[in-house]
């Protein structure tokens, strides 16, 4: 029996195949984060055949506050929505399902890309990887101020003809300051143990789940372990995927905290298996693998041994817009 070409039923988000292409940024919006005839054509290109049966778009700011570089993609205002509905129709057409993922960078910009805005994060702590300067503690207010950003960039990403919306909280952007005790020493309802740090989580997609509707699908990254010392364990993340279960999460995108996309020490193909199998253990809905992934033989045997259920391959893709096509016609 082969794996990766079997479909996804048992989900809001059915796909024709377990293949992801995983969010990379391509740096390639105009003007305040607009669609390029760039992006058009490289997600044309990477979803032509319909090889890959989803899709997740690159990280997109939902408020200018919360940009994380230049090039970065909007979903931070309605006059987008015209740009997002024709990269949603170009791979449609070709027979893929996409999905955007929504994002807010916390302390992990600075004020050249946010064109001088406040550098803000869980608490006033300076981010431990990017080193930029202090941010400052948000305040219960401006939390609440980016659950609505959330909530709207959601609506917008839903009414530009995408199948589902991906919440980021993965690779040291807001979320994640909010989730790993490197970051978030607030001494509110919105700090302290792993239910107080995930409030945030909990409340945006409260937020989502009410503007997209019931049948909707809703994503989450999260970076499920920092490996660096007193940051986020799996320990932790098996208490906050169940959360994010009952909250209503479609399928649970498994990724590196204040490590990034790479887990240190870690290596081979799919090197956050040992997060994603800890996690299928505690939850039921389906779990997406990334990390290294670069033959069929491997992706094909991580879903065999119920390591994940869909496998996302980012680097071997992003270098041959061919590799999709090549890996669904060797399985027949």
């Amino acid at each position: 029996m082969t794996y990766l070409n079997q479909p996804l039923n048992d989900c809001k988000l059915t796909l024709n195949n377990r293949l992801v292409f995983p969010p990379m940024a391509t740096s390639k919006s105009e003007g305040n984060g607009e669609i390029s005839k760039g992006i058009l054509e490289y997600y044309d290109e990477k979803s032509r055949g319909g090889y890959v049966g989803l899709f997740i778009i690159e990280h997109s700011f939902i408020t200018p506050q919360g940009k994380a570089s230049k090039g970065q993609m909007s979903v931070a205002d309605d006059g987008n929505i015209e740009g997002l509905k024709k990269l949603a129709e170009t791979i449609h057409k070709n027979g893929s399902k996409a999905v955007m993922q929504i994002n807010h960078a916390g302390s992990a910009t600075n004020r050249d890309i946010t064109e001088g805005q406040d550098n803000v994060s869980a608490s006033a702590i300076i981010h431990p990887s990017m080193r930029f300067e202090v941010p400052r503690e948000l305040s219960k207010e401006e939390i609440k101020e980016i659950i609505k950003n959330f909530k709207d960039a959601a609506k917008r990403v839903k009414d530009a003809g995408f199948d589902g919306v991906e919440i980021h909280s993965a690779h040291g952007y807001l979320l994640n300051q909010f989730y790993s005790p490197l970051t978030n020493k607030r001494t509110d309802d919105y700090g302290g143990d792993v239910l107080g740090r995930i409030r945030i989580h909990l409340e945006i997609i409260k937020a989502v789940k009410e503007v997209v509707g019931e049948e909707f699908p809703v994503l989450l990254r999260l970076g499920s372990s920092d490996y660096r010392e007193d940051g986020t364990t799996i320990e932790d993340s098996k208490i906050a995927v169940l959360e994010f279960e009952k909250a209503g999460i479609d399928i649970l995108d498994v990724s590196g905290g204040f490590c990034g996309y790479m887990a240190p020490g870690r290596e081979g193909q799919g090197y956050f298996s040992e997060l994603t199998e800890a996690i299928k253990e505690v939850i039921s809905i389906p779990v997406i693998l990334t990390g290294g992934i670069t033959e069929v033989e491997a992706a094909e045997n991580l879903i065999a041994t119920g390591k994940t259920d869909l496998v996302g391959v980012g680097r071997a893709m992003l270098q041959d817009s061919l590799w999709a096509k090549n890996a669904m016609e060797s399985l027949k």
